[in-house]
């Protein structure tokens, strides 16, 4: 892959040529070409138009670059029509990067940025970057489980303002961090809130029925969604994952389709595995999951979670 900090090229014009997803119905058979890929990670080495974050080192980077024409080139082949960016942590809060491959290609793209809690105006951010393409935040785990995690005057503005415009806070957590996400949820019920891979249950290589418990928990919160994602990371780290089967089971029995979405979590899922080696899994190896069912998790939920438009009336 060579770096560059060109976005566009052939493989981003044969994507939005192709038919506008919005035409297509749930619940029509299923067909390849309607998939959204709800999580991704790009970067560039044109470092001077993109700067790294303090501390981050142009080695850090594995590999070099991961650019739109490389994700488009991995996901084209597995019926993947759009795909969901989540801000890389090389860059810390400047999500410029990703903005810039939003704004040359916002049918393809939506993204999922990251703003400082602690800044003095998180939620203003929040707006301002919902205006560009961004639907959903993320937000990174405590060093240690915290019972203040999630608390705060920057975090009660970000929840209030996800509620306010439907703008999805995306986080990163692991089991020890359901508690707190549980007990934030109870405080802001309206707003959305997505948890990453699963929670990362299983990537110790142990699938635990209390850690398992805890994420079903979340249920409870209509706003919560799931992504189903990482496999690569998860269990037994070895395709054709069928050992995460009972836990993706038992999340759809708890939460159903309509709150589950796929996502590979490139460039990571490719470096010792396919692409197909993720998305087959529930693609064609669950045999509980109905054509609509598959519908939702592999398009509608994060099609309605990050490529609607943001409710920006009242922002100022």
């Amino acid at each position: 892959m060579q770096g560059t900090s060109k976005l566009t090229g052939g493989a981003i014009l044969a994507m939005t040529s192709l038919k506008a997803a919005d035409d297509r119905k749930l619940g029509s058979p299923l067909k390849r070409g309607d998939f959204i890929d709800a999580h991704v990670h790009l970067w560039t080495d044109d470092f001077l138009k993109y700067p790294l974050a303090p501390g981050v080192k142009a080695g850090d980077m594995k590999p070099p670059t991961f650019l739109p024409s490389d994700i488009l080139h991995q996901a084209a082949p597995s019926g993947v029509t759009r795909v969901v960016l989540v801000q890389m942590s090389y860059y810390g809060t400047d999500n410029s990067y990703m903005l810039d491959v939003i704004r040359q290609s916002p049918k393809v793209f939506r993204g999922i940025a990251v703003v400082d809690p602690e800044s003095n105006q998180p939620d203003g951010q929040m707006r301002k970057l919902a205006r560009k393409g961004v639907r959903g935040f993320r937000i990174y785990p405590p060093d240690e489980p915290s019972t203040a995690w999630l608390t705060g005057e920057g975090f009660t503005k970000m929840f209030l303002c996800g509620a306010q415009h439907q703008l999805a806070l995306c986080l990163l957590v692991n089991p020890g961090d359901l508690r707190g996400v549980d007990r934030q949820c109870e405080k802001f019920p309206d707003t959305p809130v997505v948890i990453d891979h699963m929670a990362r249950i299983g990537r110790n290589g142990v699938i635990s029925e209390s850690d398992t418990n805890a994420l079903c928990a979340l249920a409870r919160h209509p706003q919560v969604k799931v992504k189903i994602s990482a496999f690569y990371a998860l269990g037994n780290h070895t395709p054709p994952h069928l050992d995460l089967v009972p836990l993706i089971k038992r999340l759809y029995d708890t939460f159903g389709p309509k709150r589950l979405m796929w996502a590979s979590d490139c460039p990571f899922q490719v470096d010792d595995e396919t692409y197909e080696d993720s998305i087959s899994l529930v693609r064609d190896r669950l045999d509980f999951l109905s054509d609509n069912d598959k519908q939702w998790m592999l398009r509608g939920t994060a099609e309605e979670s990050f490529f609607q438009h943001a409710s920006l009336r009242a922002a100022p």
